[in-house]
């Protein structure tokens, strides 16, 4: 049986503390009262910017699923890490993340307040925080998903759909992968994610010329024209037909 060596902190308020983070260049502060005061806030917290499953698969699922916390209620996606405020914003930049703030707990206050900061030295990683996400409102912590104490680095419940599930059991949005292809200064482009953000329905958004061509954007969908939409990989069509699947879907619910 694995016995679990950290307690959950449900009920008490969040470590108080100033956050380093790079704005316009330049490294600044956000006090944690701007963060959690009168606001309702998801937190996840990982071992370290730039690692295989936190690049992966914790930080990419939290951002896609944003636009659905935004509609439960959720002001504002923080990821947390024991890294130094121009490595969370370097991550953050490399990772195109869109929906989710990353901040900085350079020094491990914010970790050690949790009781949740380990040592990592077998890793050469020194002190990092031990992975897990929290639900928190005004300050106060409503509930908490800490990984299980077992070797290694275990990804099983401080993941996006686990707490989408806490929020809302009946989410429909959670397993639905949703692309949308872009170009800039496109009004049927906006159109068309505003529809999905009206639904709580969450979407990656695919720019051209970042890494895509029209010509690409043919290949893929049959048309050059945007915005072209998927669902679970298979073409919806452009906005007027987002439309019409949108309320297909609402009539057969």
């Amino acid at each position: 049986m694995t016995t679990q060596r950290f307690e959950t902190r449900e009920g008490q308020t969040v470590p108080a503390m100033d956050f380093r983070v790079i704005s316009d260049g330049l490294l600044t502060t956000r006090a944690s009262s701007e963060v959690f005061a009168d606001r309702t806030v998801v937190v996840f917290s990982l071992p370290g910017a730039y690692t295989p499953t936190c690049s992966s698969a914790h930080l990419p699922r939290y951002d896609e699923l944003a636009p659905v916390f935004a509609a439960l209620g959720v002001d504002e996606i923080i990821c947390l890490s024991v890294n130094d405020a121009f490595v969370m914003d370097a991550w953050g930049r490399d990772q195109q993340v869109r929906n989710v703030t990353l901040l900085a707990d350079g020094n491990g206050e914010f970790s050690r307040g949790m009781g949740l900061l380990v040592d990592k030295n077998d890793l050469g990683f020194g002190d990092r925080s031990w992975r897990y996400s929290m639900l928190v409102r005004n300050g106060v912590i409503e509930k908490q998903f800490i990984e299980p104490d077992v070797p290694g680095d275990p990804f099983e419940v401080s993941d996006a759909d686990t707490m989408l599930r806490h929020l809302d059991p009946q989410a429909s949005a959670q397993e639905m992968l949703v692309t949308v292809f872009t170009k800039p200064g496109c009004a049927h482009c906006a159109r068309a994610k505003g529809m999905l953000r009206e639904r709580g329905i969450g979407f990656e958004e695919v720019a051209l010329g970042s890494g895509l061509s029209t010509a690409t954007l043919r290949a893929i969908s049959g048309h050059s024209t945007a915005p072209q939409i998927f669902v679970n990989g298979a073409s919806i069509g452009g906005a007027d037909d987002l439309q019409t699947w949108l309320e297909q879907r609402a009539a057969a619910a």
